[in-house]
């Protein structure tokens, strides 16, 4: 959602032709400066542009090109996510600043002792926009219709650990960036209180008519949903094709029963692919999306068409009256240039989700209207444990120790990235951190048996062909070479290439990429390492593994806590845990990127963050503020 530089991806980078235009508009909007050499504080104005806001509540946003479709369950990054949670809402939300899961649909909810069972109870005023209200039954719906949309849709895996999901999925690889070229208040005291006792759960089939629910909604010409026939009549699921993991106790209890415990299941329940929809959405037609849909959230489709989307403020939100804005302008811009140059002349208040160049983001940070946040993205290198010497954990964590991170993001990525000592960009700040420690590294690789790199193996690195990313593999390769005197061969490889080896395991390390889709440290972790084997992986190993791994490590007691080594679990089942996946290291992680947006001093509430999870119910304009 953000002005986002994310390195690797070959199809982004700018033409010359181009590159020499945003110069020339970036320079103009600077107020004349020229070169980074001459980069101070801006003199005159603290901001990039001064203009008036428009004298109506209206949010004039450009977060990219055209979205194509509003269908939550196909959304898979702006600016189809912003649209998704402008218009729907979930069980819950996110708080754009903290990424803490506050209520939505859901009023207060529930987790069993065991955090495998989670109840959500919706408040009785959620209504859809054509005055219905939404029962617990719409989310049962919902959901079925993304586990059988399979991999059609793109972020449908973060459903995979709800009980019975699997039975209803076509046959789909777990979530991965698209192969390796990708760098993508709670409901207080309640909240832990005993659920309220009920009736036995039972699984929601949708026998009951639904009539007049569907009056906004028309019928779509071709592949009706499961749910209906083409005359719009419900029918009854079979057996087989009910979730059976979640079930509903009458119309306001949801119940939702999961493979594995999850904490953070209320924070996941927030991502778009969650959120209700009341029938089917059409695909796009001429290039625009369907706008004949019911939704639920704080706004409404006003109006699609060339020029971009309007919402308005939906009567019918149950919390409306805490919408400051009227109206809401999505206005496409296909290149940063075209959107620097409309928040120049004032024709938009936000802009998010393009691409500048390291020199422009030079020139453009010393503005106050400028902001960057760290993405919740991951580069990093995935080992081959079952290749020897690469499935003793001295040598993964020498590997990982004996790069530095700074060098990789300040010199070869310019800045534009954040070096990553964690697998995850939104981990508690108390969580434990990789070393980076060159003594150290060289030290574990003696006690693994090869001091000074003596005897080992020549590593075999994968990489895509993009040209950042053969840089950072040879700076990689010369630090490994100068601090634990190891030899590297860089195997170049197309992205399809690289997906068949990292598929048969023809590698010793292979360059990966990952975009988090939730802050849920399960489902985080399960998209690093991905399938039920990378699930074990996060979460530890088997016991007799643990106990191999455990014969391996140092027999030095003061070295082992120098490492600051976690114990081995001694629990059964895997539950994924950073933590444990640090200790294990079975990937190493490199830099996380960042994101830009531009932001007019007279625009309140809109928060940045990583998961790009901006809340327009905030979002205040002050129509009195003036250009000095």
């Amino acid at each position: 959602m953000k002005l986002r530089r994310i390195i690797g991806e070959p199809s982004w980078p700018f033409k010359a032709t181009l590159r020499l235009r945003l110069m020339s508009i970036v320079s103009f909007a600077v107020l004349g400066i020229s070169a980074c050499n001459q980069i101070g504080t801006p003199k005159g104005t603290p901001f990039i542009a001064e203009t008036a806001p428009s004298l109506k509540h209206e949010f004039r946003w450009t977060n990219g090109k055209m979205p194509k479709s509003f269908d939550p369950a196909l959304a898979s990054a702006p600016p189809e996510t912003d649209l998704v949670r402008a218009l729907f809402e979930g069980l819950t939300e996110t708080d754009p600043k903290t990424l803490a899961e506050v209520p939505g649909v859901a009023e207060r909810w529930t987790a069993s002792e065991d955090l495998k069972t989670w109840t959500f109870y919706l408040r009785p005023d959620a209504k859809w926009s054509n005055g219905n209200s939404i029962v617990a039954g719409d989310f049962v719906r919902s959901w079925t219709r993304v586990a059988k949309m399979g991999k059609d849709s793109p972020h449908g895996d973060l459903l995979s650990n709800i009980q019975g999901i699997k039975e209803l999925s076509p046959t789909r690889e777990p979530h991965r960036a698209p192969g390796p070229e990708t760098v993508i208040s709670k409901a207080g005291p309640e909240q832990s209180s005993p659920s309220t006792p009920a009736a036995s759960p039972t699984p929601f089939v949708p026998t009951q008519p639904i009539g007049e629910r569907e009056t906004e909604i028309k019928p779509a010409a071709a592949q009706p949903s499961p749910e209906f026939n083409t005359n719009r009549v419900p029918r009854v699921l079979p057996t087989p094709e009910v979730l059976r993991g979640v079930s509903v106790e009458g119309d306001r209890v949801l119940k939702v029963s999961l493979i594995l415990p999850d904490r953070d299941f209320a924070k996941l329940v927030a991502s778009p692919v969650f959120r209700p929809t009341l029938g089917d959405i059409r695909p796009a037609e001429n290039g625009m999306p369907n706008a004949n849909i019911v939704t639920n959230g704080a706004f409404k489709i006003s109006g699609v068409g060339s020029e971009g989307i309007t919402l308005v403020r939906s009567d019918n939100y149950w919390n409306k009256e805490t919408v400051d804005l009227e109206r809401v302008r999505f206005v496409p811009k296909d290149s940063a240039e075209k959107a620097l140059e409309a928040y120049r002349n004032g024709e938009v208040d936000v802009v998010t989700n393009a691409e500048f160049e390291p020199l422009a983001l030079k020139l453009l940070t010393p503005y106050d209207d400028f902001r960057q946040t760290t993405h919740s993205a991951l580069n990093f290198y995935e080992f081959n444990i079952k290749r020897e010497p690469f499935s003793d954990s001295r040598v993964r964590q020498a590997l990982a120790m004996a790069i530095e991170r700074e060098v990789l993001t300040e010199g070869e990525l310019e800045g534009s990235t954040r070096p990553a000592l964690s697998f995850l960009p939104f981990a508690k700040p108390t969580a434990p951190k990789l070393t980076q420690d060159r003594d150290l590294a060289r030290e574990l690789l003696e006690d693994a048996g090869f001091p000074d790199g003596l005897d080992f193996p020549v590593i075999r690195l994968v990489v895509n062909r993009n040209d950042v990313q053969q840089r950072i593999a040879k700076l990689v390769a010369r630090m490994w070479k100068r601090n634990l005197n190891i030899d590297t061969d860089i195997i170049v490889k197309s992205s399809s290439d690289a997906d068949i080896a990292h598929s048969t395991g023809d590698y010793d390390l292979i360059r990966r990429g990952v975009v988090f889709s939730s802050n849920d440290e399960a489902m985080s972790m399960l998209s690093v390492f991905g399938g039920d084997e990378g699930m074990a992986a996060a979460a530890g190993k088997t016991a007799p593994e643990r106990e191999e791994t455990v014969n391996k490590e140092p027999t030095d007691p003061a070295l082992a806590e120098k490492r600051g080594t976690v114990a081995p679990r001694k629990d059964e089942g895997p539950v994924i845990d950073e933590d444990i996946a640090l200790n294990d290291l079975r990937a190493i992680p490199l830099y996380f990127p960042t994101s830009y947006s531009l932001v007019k001093p007279y625009v309140s509430g809109f928060e940045i963050n990583g998961l790009d999870a901006t809340s327009l119910k905030d979002v205040k304009i002050d129509d009195t503020w003036q250009p000095k």
